[in-house]
């Protein structure tokens, strides 16, 4: 069994891990006062928010699997969305069971699988979009999934699933599901919490909810009337209306570009549904005495804009694909009472990748050793200790950056300090900015000669550091990558 990593000498916690998809960190309460999301702001108010939390890929795939696994794309090698023609086809004769896109990833662990072999008891719920949503993922001992990664949010595809026989996954079937998906995603979620904690009450359990919410369709009938209504009487004053940006491609969203309004009070609508999917999780296991004792995370897979930077959309928004603030940037709540200093923020820089260690202190469970995973802990910073200014190995000299984020699309790399930020494309553009006097990220000074020597320090920083994150069979760097969705497994 797990032990819990806690002089108090506690038994483990319960963790509730909760993803949207395609949410930006500025759609919280906190950054958008017309969002109505007041599980949301409990959350805030009851446990810390990071304000500058990066996904390891501005979409969701390689986001999702550097989540579970720690690693980034370039070593586990999941490198764009998952295309629903290697999931399902319409009219299939068999059900399509798919390869599974971490396959090839010799020697990477992931969350439920750490969790599983310390004792727990596992559950997924909802969007996986990592192939192979057919069957349960390693680790896992209950499994509701949706077949694809996106779709309409009635009669969406799914797998039914027949729990007999003790087992929570004995075989699967396409169907789809009737209700409205996130209403469906929170029942079965609460069936979840039951199975695992009625089985064996001593044994502690990790719940991922995965919703769908808040990626478009936004349009026709696919929100209740009553979440579509919280937003019939405002235009949305927070979020930014700039012209077009020349890389944008508005054939991607032509029906939010004619229609700004309805477009974001679908996405808005959407998060709205998926706040009150956790309050009643949250009142579930309060109902039965288990939430103190439950770290509640909040966060989601990639960013997103919605007029932010001229764009629609996240990394695949734009061509060349884009690394901007609102595409990579996402929200990161964690609760624990008296652990988590309540209403608490932090400040400095973190990453998606960092879940897996951080999950592992808290928990106390043993993780595999994999000297490609590419996060650090945030334990100690959770419990509201700081960690000082020590500048991480292969940070670069001179740039007054604590902490150094990367992410990764295909071939184009992102280094991120406090203060600047440097992409590199194999095929493209580069761009340098000084996010201190240029937060929008508009003069781009890449190719300004007072700034050449940073430039090429901030290059070579970035290229050492993923050397050693990364294997030459798995790296995205001479991967054919364009933001259009990935079919097969890498190789």
């Amino acid at each position: 069994m797990a032990t819990a990593d806690s002089s108090r000498g506690e038994t483990p916690p319960n963790i509730l891990l909760l993803v949207t998809d395609d949410q930006g960190a500025w759609a919280v309460g906190s950054q958008m006062p017309e969002l109505r999301a007041p599980t949301l702001d409990r959350l805030q108010r009851e446990g810390m928010t990071f304000e500058h939390f990066f996904c390891a890929s501005p979409v969701c795939s390689p986001a999702r699997a550097s989540l579970t696994t720690g690693r980034m794309p370039s070593a586990h090698g999941v490198h764009d969305w998952i295309r629903p023609e290697a999931l399902a086809r319409a009219g299939a004769p068999e059900p399509p069971f798919t390869p599974d896109f971490l396959g090839r990833a010799t020697g990477a662990d992931s969350l439920a699988a750490m969790l599983s072999r310390g004792g727990y008891r596992c559950g997924m719920v909802g969007k996986w979009h990592l192939g192979s949503s057919n069957r349960a993922a390693p680790g896992f001992d209950y499994w509701w999934a949706h077949q694809l990664g996106g779709g309409p949010y009635r009669d969406a595809p799914i797998w039914q699933y027949d729990h007999t026989s003790g087992r929570p996954v004995v075989t699967a079937e396409p169907t789809t599901e009737p209700e409205y998906l996130t209403d469906a995603i929170t029942r079965q979620s609460l069936d979840a919490l039951r199975y695992l904690t009625e089985e064996e009450p001593a044994a502690p359990f990790f719940l991922q909810v995965n919703w769908t919410a808040p990626h478009d369709p936004w349009f026709d009938g696919n929100h209740p009337e009553d979440l579509l209504a919280l937003y019939a009487d405002t235009d949305f004053p927070s979020v930014p209306e700039p012209d077009a940006h020349p890389w944008f491609l508005p054939q991607n969203f032509p029906r939010a570009v004619a229609d700004r309004h309805g477009a974001l009070a679908g996405y808005c609508a959407a998060i709205s549904g998926v706040d009150r999917s956790i309050a009643a999780l949250l009142d579930d296991l309060d109902g039965r005495g288990l939430l103190e004792d439950t770290i509640v995370v909040f966060t989601s897979d990639n960013g997103f804009s919605c007029g932010h930077h001229g764009i629609w959309g996240k990394g695949n928004g734009t061509f060349p694909l884009n690394f901007w603030e609102s595409s990579i940037t996402v929200p990161f709540i964690a609760r624990w009472p008296d652990r988590i200093p309540a209403g608490t923020v932090d400040a400095q820089p973190a990453s998606a990748v960092d879940l897996f260690e951080t999950v592992a202190e808290l928990t106390g469970a043993t993780p595999l050793e994999d000297p490609l995973r590419a996060g650090r802990s945030l334990a100690t910073r959770l419990r509201g200790v700081a960690e000082g200014t020590s500048t991480e190995a292969g940070a670069p000299e001179g740039t007054g950056a604590p902490i150094v984020i990367h992410d990764e699309y295909g071939a184009n790399r992102m280094l991120r300090t406090e203060r600047w930020k440097l992409v590199v494309r194999r095929d493209g553009p580069t761009e340098l900015y000084d996010l201190r006097g240029d937060p929008g990220e508009e003069c781009d000074l890449s190719e300004d000669r007072d700034y050449s020597a940073l430039r090429r320090e901030l290059e070579h920083s970035l290229e050492e550091w993923f050397s050693r994150h990364q294997t030459r069979v798995l790296s995205g760097w001479e991967a054919d990558v364009d933001g259009t969705g990935q079919t097969v497994p890498v190789g």
